[in-house]
């Protein structure tokens, strides 16, 4: 009897920490409506997919645009802000005509992502002063 319970208890744990790591899994769509930059890649507007690349490291991401044929990879790091988002979205730094992917939020959390400052957007932001924030709504996948 005490085997059993035992054995419980240790599967009970298992899906636990299974149900927690599927939970902190980043898997966004946007629908950008403008041109934008990510690292060294200008990505055109359309609808975007986002995700963790190995979960349980979560600063690698992958951005894809499946439509166009294009992706490619980022870097981030953990965000946090003290009350929970209200919904999903990205977050872009605006300069002039130039767009950055700065933070990505999701609904009902406070942890999200921010994108590593990249050589060519410190270099923008060195050149000109930034507009307000740019935000894009977004959906869990």
């Amino acid at each position: 009897m005490k085997r059993q319970i035992a054995k419980l208890i240790g599967v009970l744990g298992l899906l636990l920490v299974a149900a927690c790591a599927n939970a902190q899994t980043l898997k966004v769509k946007a629908n950008v409506p403008f041109d934008f930059v990510v690292d060294k890649a200008t990505l055109p507007a359309g609808a975007y997919y986002i995700q963790d690349v190995m979960p349980e490291s979560s600063t690698a991401l992958a951005i894809r645009n499946f439509d166009a044929g294009i992706g490619t990879m980022l870097l981030s790091n953990p965000a946090q802000t003290l009350v929970a988002s209200d919904d999903t979205r990205l977050v872009f730094h605006r300069y002039g005509d130039t767009y950055f992917l700065s933070q990505i939020w999701l609904q009902g959390s406070s942890e999200g992502r921010q994108v590593r400052v990249s050589k060519r957007e410190a270099e923008v932001a060195r050149n000109g002063q930034r507009d307000k924030d740019v935000i894009v709504l977004a959906s869990l996948q």
